[in-house]
């Protein structure tokens, strides 16, 4: 059984996110890491994904992202809140790109959508130049679902909230993605 996509820690993404802001496609690749990581998109969301989805009517980015059930695994539409991050490297990329109302938001170098298997490969290859191993595509995506779960009683919201963020169908599907955390079961067990 393959060994699920390794979670990463705040100071791996900074490190990431440096990484990519001295390659060619610098902000392409800067949403890339902020989408995975900071909405929790799949591969196939990220290479689907139009700017109708992430713009308000006046072309202005929006608050949040349309995942449309088109591009979304079993055809679960859903809408994700924007972190700031991603609302400004969405802002910047679409600034440099002419301002574009339709499209793919993240585009080949011939300008067209960017297939689900080269965003896996690309993942596959940055994690690599970093040497992060355990990493895949789906690392971001669980690092995303993780940190909301543990993050869920600083909101007041439930694992159900963090499953629809997630398009999971399933509350059991979201809470494999989930990795525990050794020290706080430590502090747990001393609290009981």
């Amino acid at each position: 059984m393959p060994h699920p996509a390794r979670v990463l820690e705040h100071g791996d993404v900074r490190r990431i996110l440096r990484h990519v802001a001295t390659r060619r496609h610098a902000h392409r690749d800067r949403v890339l890491v902020l989408l995975s990581f900071k909405a929790g998109l799949r591969a196939c969301e990220m290479a689907g994904l139009t700017w109708p989805m992430v713009l308000k009517p006046d072309g202005r980015i929006s608050d949040h992202i349309f995942v449309a059930a088109t591009i979304a695994k079993n055809k679960f539409a859903r809408r994700i809140p924007l972190h700031p991050q991603l609302v400004e490297a969405l802002s910047n990329l679409h600034d440099r790109a002419g301002r574009p109302r339709v499209g793919p938001v993240v585009r080949s170098e011939r300008g067209t959508h960017l297939t689900p298997r080269s965003l896996v490969n690309w993942f596959a290859a940055t994690y690599a130049s970093l040497a992060l191993d355990g990493c895949s595509s789906h690392s971001g995506r669980r690092t995303f679902i993780t940190r909301s779960a543990r993050l869920l009683t600083r909101t007041g919201g439930s694992l159900r909230d963090v499953q629809e963020l997630a398009g999971h169908k399933r509350l059991t599907t979201t809470e494999c993605y989930i990795e525990g955390d050794r020290d706080a079961q430590r502090r747990l067990i001393r609290l009981v």
